[in-house]
């Protein structure tokens, strides 16, 4: 709230709407419910809740059994000039429609409802990293941050996931057919699919600069989607807690 001209009242409905919902609000939206007049300064209060998010999950690392597989977010580029927006558009994994997003899903062995929803595993946290590429030493640096080492990691045949066994106790990887995916890998491609779909239905079309803090909240609220009503005293917590000169060198 620091340097905000925005009454705590706003605040806190912001924060109470954003936690007492399993999807999330758009900035347009929030401004009707809350009357205000200007679009901005809702939009800004918006992203940086979104950043405390995502900066209170970094403070965490994954663990127990792993699943790590890629994935391709649609999203606009706003800045670019209009040479570059008319240019050709490649598609499949190069794309620039799609922001490359690597996946964690960490699970564990669940011995009291076996195949639970058809999955062998118990699903726990979910982690997403907006990423430039999915080239090996990008890979390993992302798990070596993110995943405590004496865990379980299982992938597909991926090249780029090849080094991933220096960084961990145990890398599994699988030869896994397009169309078996879901089974092999079934929790990240859950993931994957329920972001997707709380994205395309509440914003429809996101920027490429601020996907990140989109999937942060995503991920904020599966990791805590327990807590019920404590749900806003933890976001609240958080605010308070984060520091306010990361988020203002987010935007510069």
């Amino acid at each position: 709230m620091q340097a905000s001209n925005l009454p705590f009242r706003h605040w806190f409905i912001a924060i109470h709407l954003l936690t007492g919902t399993k999807k999330t609000f758009s900035a347009k939206e929030l401004q009707r419910q809350i009357g205000h007049k200007f679009y901005e300064p809702i939009w800004f209060m918006m992203q940086k809740l979104r950043i405390t998010m995502g900066t209170r999950d970094s403070k965490y690392q994954l663990d127990k059994i792993l699943e790590l597989d890629e994935g391709f977010f649609e999203s606009v580029d706003t800045e670019k000039d209009d040479d570059e927006k008319s240019a050709p558009k490649k598609r499949g994994r190069g794309s620039q429609k799609q922001r490359k997003v690597l996946v964690m899903a960490s699970t564990v062995h669940d011995f009291k409802n076996t195949k639970k929803y058809g999955k062998p595993t118990k699903f726990r946290y979910v982690r997403m990293l907006v990423v430039d590429n999915f080239k090996g030493k990008t890979v390993g640096e992302k798990v070596l941050e993110n995943i405590k080492y004496d865990s379980v990691v299982k992938t597909d045949n991926y090249t780029s996931y090849s080094k991933i066994k220096d960084q961990v106790w145990c890398h599994i990887p699988q030869k896994v057919k397009p169309k078996e995916a879901g089974k092999v890998l079934p929790w990240v491609h859950t993931m994957i699919a329920n972001a997707k779909r709380t994205l395309l239905g509440v914003h429809h079309m996101i920027s490429t600069k601020y996907s990140q803090n989109y999937l942060d909240e995503f991920c904020y609220k599966v990791n805590r989607r327990n807590f019920g009503e404590l749900l806003f005293d933890r976001l609240l917590i958080a605010c308070v807690t984060t520091n306010y000169q990361n988020i203002v060198n987010h935007y510069r």
